[in-house]
């Protein structure tokens, strides 16, 4: 996807779009300023040049043109040149996604599991998703607390939650890895909250709560733990 500042000299339909070679090196350098594109810079230096070449062909190419062919032709040099600029940093925003840190679930908040399902439940109801799913899976992880599948902790992240009620809970390990990315992903804003995905939340929530956790490994007698022969 383009930036806005890239598209919004194209998607203004009350301004004529006429772009000469040098406003559209102007958007490029606009949109490639973003630090983003300077954490692969060899990969970025040649993809700039390509762009710059290409640039430099189309002026060449639309000098008798009619001028609104030749922004189409401008316009779309820039768009692939953009394209091309997004997928070179690609793989540097989704890396660096996986290595941010979990988010603490809870913080401050001493809500009960019910109270954050009924809070969920009113953010639901007025189409505030991302506040919904995220008070839906602290309501998972606090019900597993008052359960004591979870033992109650401060600053505990959503993926630790999600691991630790995994262990208990295999059954539910993959849902609650998903819920965790989820939550994180919503806090950090790089997604938002749908009525898909608070409607999945509540049967994840229905779910752990009629699964029965398994022994912990602690607890288990040495005697059981060896197979009968």
């Amino acid at each position: 996807m383009l930036s806005p500042h890239v598209l919004g000299p194209v998607l203004r339909a009350d301004v004529p779009v006429d772009p000469d070679a040098e406003t559209a090196r102007r958007w490029l350098r606009e949109e490639l300023a973003d630090p983003i594109y300077h954490e692969r810079p060899n990969l970025l230096q040649r993809a700039w040049e390509w762009i710059l070449q290409q640039l430099a062909q189309a002026e060449q190419a639309i000098g008798g043109m009619d001028v609104r062919l030749a922004a189409v032709i401008v316009v779309a040099v820039l768009a692939v040149g953009v394209a091309v600029a997004l997928l070179v940093t690609g793989p540097v925003r989704r890396a660096r996604r996986d290595r941010r840190a979990s988010v603490d679930v809870f913080g401050d908040d001493t809500r009960t599991a019910a109270e954050l399902r009924a809070s969920a439940d009113a953010a639901a109801a007025q189409g505030r998703w991302a506040d919904a799913v995220l008070d839906r899976f602290r309501a998972v992880l606090r019900s597993l607390e008052d359960r004591v599948v979870l033992d109650p902790r401060p600053g505990r992240t959503a993926d630790e939650g999600a691991r630790e009620a995994g262990v208990r809970l295999p059954s539910c390990a993959q849902d609650l890895a998903r819920a965790a990315r989820l939550f994180d992903d919503v806090c950090y804003g790089d997604a938002d909250g749908r009525p898909e995905d608070d409607a999945w939340l509540r049967e994840v929530d229905a779910r752990v709560a009629a699964t029965r956790p398994s022994q912990p490994q602690d607890d288990v007698a040495p005697h059981a733990l060896a197979a009968p022969r």
